[in-house]
């Protein structure tokens, strides 16, 4: 690291900043609900907002970095879109009084590298168009795949926790942090593969896939046993994936054990199979995985309309994703009070033009929905791709819902 004197005082100067918001006692109530919430205890819905397209969102350069050192730009990235979120897009978003340094690891990987060609729209933008080439259609080339190996660096994390306590000094505490579990195998072996061929050999080659799956299962199992006795995984983590993690319901304690932690699964591109399609080359696989866990966030943008009867099977389901394309009535109706029915808000509405009255129609219809039903639930709207250069789109699609949400609470 070689920051500036100039850059150390910015630095310090926006951390003053962070830590006055993040003692406003709005944190306190939000990350009491958002834990309420998680306990299956209705209150109202927290709203959050992920994945924002933030190469379009730069406000009166608001979001315009100044240092010039990798370590103190990400640091200073770190205030400056927590100030945005806080000023314009503020919602139920919670700042927490840290900052954090995430522990390090290398992941050697299964021994293939992606193999695409891309088409841009628009450079700056990380969302794009990837064609996939097939890299597993063979049986021979699945069982050529590799054991992937972690190793931790806990010398680095050291040496960045130095760097970090002697910029904020006691302006704000630095906290070593772990990471939780994300598997979606279903996202990454298309990657390898493309979309096409795995949904063609659902039914044409139901062995490969299958050999495919038990080879991704096994490697991921492999990894979280190495993350777990490396001490990589954190026990109170505050979010998921994008949505609030605060909870009663696992111990908090560290190091993290798997029994401690959230698992999060998905499959997004499986959400217009047959349940028992999903069942065979999903939920079978990852059933062994979960139930390793504490609590299981499951769904994204994908339909689970006939597939929670199949989600409600798993002892440690907690939360469950309902897209904007999934029956809102129906997912009400099977979620009940028994898990949280976290949804997924239309992105689309704010890609335009605003949608004013399609976003008043979407919250009012789920939050009737969800309190005729007793589901504890939430809004996180992610999947931004584009606001196509328009930030007002998501300031008033904030404003918007929490009107809304207002006139019933």
């Amino acid at each position: 690291m070689k920051i500036t004197q100039k850059e150390k005082t910015l630095l310090q100067e926006l951390a003053k900043g962070y830590a006055e918001l993040a003692a406003h006692p709005a944190q306190k109530e939000r990350r009491d609900r958002a834990r309420d919430i998680n306990d299956l205890k209705p209150r109202r819905p927290m709203v959050w907002l992920h994945e924002v397209p933030w190469h379009e969102m730069n406000i009166d350069d608001a979001l315009t970095l100044q240092c010039e050192d990798p370590f103190a730009r990400d640091m200073e990235w770190f205030f400056r879109h927590n100030f945005f979120r806080w000023k314009y897009i503020q919602a139920d978003t919670i700042l927490e009084n840290e900052y954090s340094i995430y522990k390090k690891f290398t992941h050697t990987g299964n021994g293939l590298h992606i193999q695409e060609n891309v088409i841009a729209t628009d450079i700056k933008n990380n969302i794009i168009s990837h064609y996939y080439l097939d890299q597993l259609d063979t049986m021979e080339k699945v069982a050529g795949l590799k054991t992937p190996k972690i190793t931790a660096h806990p010398e680095d994390d050291a040496q960045r926790m130095e760097w970090a306590r002697d910029i904020l000094g006691d302006i704000l505490p630095v906290r070593l942090r772990g990471h939780g579990i994300y598997h979606a195998p279903w996202d990454r072996i298309p990657r390898f593969r493309g979309v096409t061929p795995v949904m063609e050999d659902l039914i044409d080659n139901p062995d490969l896939l299958h050999a495919i799956i038990k080879r991704f299962t096994e490697n991921m199992q492999t990894e979280m046993k190495q993350m777990e006795a490396l001490e990589l995984y954190d026990a109170a983590v505050e979010s998921i994936h994008c949505t609030p993690a605060y909870t009663s319901d696992l111990p908090g304690t560290e190091p993290a054990k798997l029994s401690g932690i959230w698992y999060r699964g998905m499959a997004q591109m499986f959400g217009d199979i047959s349940p028992r399609m999903w069942q065979e080359f999903e939920l079978d696989y990852i059933r062994p995985l979960m139930a390793q866990c504490g609590l299981v966030y499951y769904g994204c943008c994908e339909k689970l309309d006939n597939k929670i009867s199949l989600l409600k099977t798993v002892p440690n389901m907690r939360k469950i994703g309902v897209s904007p394309w999934a029956n809102a009535e129906s997912c009400a109706e099977q979620i009940g009070g028994g898990y949280v029915y976290a949804h997924k808000p239309n992105p689309a509405h704010v890609s335009g033009d605003f949608a004013e009255n399609a976003v008043r129609a979407e919250i009012k219809r789920i939050i009737e929905t969800c309190r005729a039903h007793g589901c504890p639930y939430e809004f996180v709207l992610k999947d931004i791709s584009t606001v196509t250069y328009k930030p007002q789109n998501l300031i008033a699609w904030v404003d918007t819902v929490m009107e809304v949400i207002d006139s019933f609470y």
